[in-house]
């Protein structure tokens, strides 16, 4: 095998809005630098460096590769660390996948989270075949991670990719949107929906931090994309971030954020997903366990504004209709549980994520609508 510096110029990375690389080191984020300054709390920036839908994209004759990476997964007391999955596909056929289990964790337990230090893990992908073909390699959903060498056959060439011709979507949701839960990077819904429609997508899918936070709001505005898409509001029912008053208006200023730099692309605004915890009853949600959840009855707080997502999916509902009629034309709405609704509950392990089963109907649900050309 011959070592192939990180800052080749014919690796690119795709998904990510920041990335920083040596010849030795490759680390992505799907947030820009900048918004390092203005986030509220440690989990943002976790989740931001989580690789979800980061892809690794190269032309090579090589038919095998090898990686050694570095990542930092994270594991719930009395569970199993989360797999963390690495997902080649050849010429835009997945062909294999693997996993990286020696690394740091980050161990969550009753009384908080706690670091357990770990050690760099080499992967590795044969029977690539003969000839060039276009690899994309799929960074873990649900870990950081940093690659710190990257090897191919010997005497084999590495080429720029072609740029990817599909449209440029954006995605901003919830852990839903993050996808910890699909059996692999390319297993979440919206990996699924992209790779159907054809689209090169940009997932900032946040688990647990989807609160419309204007520093997303602005890279939105900036980023080079045809067409975004939001799934908003579990987070903000699931920790009461928000009551009635201020849930619509941060919506409209979220998409007023957006439209100032991007007036005409399509706009897609989707409500929450079944949730049986919080359909009728408000939030916060609270662990019953590691593994699920619950909550508690706050009849007080449903009187002061709290909000349920019945009520939350009529208030988005509201805000697209009023910005439709106001004359945005490429704004849509779609109701989550046109995706995931009451029957797929057997889905809901845990009351609250769908599992891969679910997110892989999800993403095929999602293709059907053929968004943006068709739909909306």
């Amino acid at each position: 095998m011959q070592s192939v510096p990180l800052d080749h110029a014919a690796l690119s990375v795709s998904g990510a809005m920041h990335v920083v690389r040596t010849p030795s080191s490759l680390k992505a984020w799907r947030l820009p630098a900048w918004t390092w300054a203005q986030s509220p709390d440690p989990a943002v920036d976790l989740m931001v460096g989580m690789t979800s839908g980061v892809r690794l994209c190269f032309t090579t004759d090589a038919e095998a590769l090898s990686l050694k990476v570095l990542e930092t997964g994270i594991q719930l007391a009395g569970t199993p660390r989360r797999p963390v999955t690495f997902d080649l596909s050849v010429d835009g056929v997945q062909k294999a996948s693997t996993e990286a289990s020696s690394g740091h964790t980050i161990l969550v337990t009753p009384t908080g989270p706690s670091f357990v230090p770990g050690n760099a893990s080499e992967i590795f992908f044969d029977d690539l075949g003969a000839g060039h073909k276009a690899l994309e390699l799929w960074l873990p959903q649900s870990a950081q991670v940093e690659l710190l060498e990257l090897s191919i056959s010997d005497g084999a060439q590495l080429l720029p990719s072609l740029q990817p011709s599909g449209l440029r979507w954006a995605h901003y949701g919830s852990s839903i949107s993050h996808g910890m839960e699909a059996k692999g990077p390319s297993w979440t819904w919206p990996a699924i929906a992209a790779r159907a429609l054809g689209h090169d997508l940009m997932n900032i899918g946040l688990a647990g931090q989807c609160h419309l936070d204007g520093f997303v709001a602005r890279s939105l505005r900036d980023g080079h994309f045809d067409a975004i898409s939001l799934e908003v509001g579990i987070n903000i029912i699931g920790a009461d971030t928000m009551r009635r008053r201020v849930f619509a208006s941060a919506l409209h200023s979220f998409l007023d954020t957006i439209r100032e730099g991007k007036p005409d692309v399509p706009l897609l605004v989707i409500s929450p997903i079944f949730c049986p915890l919080l359909e009728t009853r408000v939030g916060p949600l609270m662990r019953d366990s590691l593994a699920s959840y619950g909550t508690t009855e706050r009849p007080h707080s449903a009187a002061d504004g709290a909000l349920t997502l019945v009520e939350s999916r009529a208030i988005i509902s509201d805000v697209i209709t009023r910005r439709q009629n106001g004359g945005d034309a490429n704004l849509a709405y779609l109701d989550g549980l046109t995706l995931f609704g009451a029957a797929d509950e057997a889905d809901l392990p845990d009351h609250l994520h769908p599992n891969a089963a679910g997110q892989e109907r999800m993403g095929q649900r999602f293709a059907a609508l053929g968004w943006p050309s068709k739909y909306g």
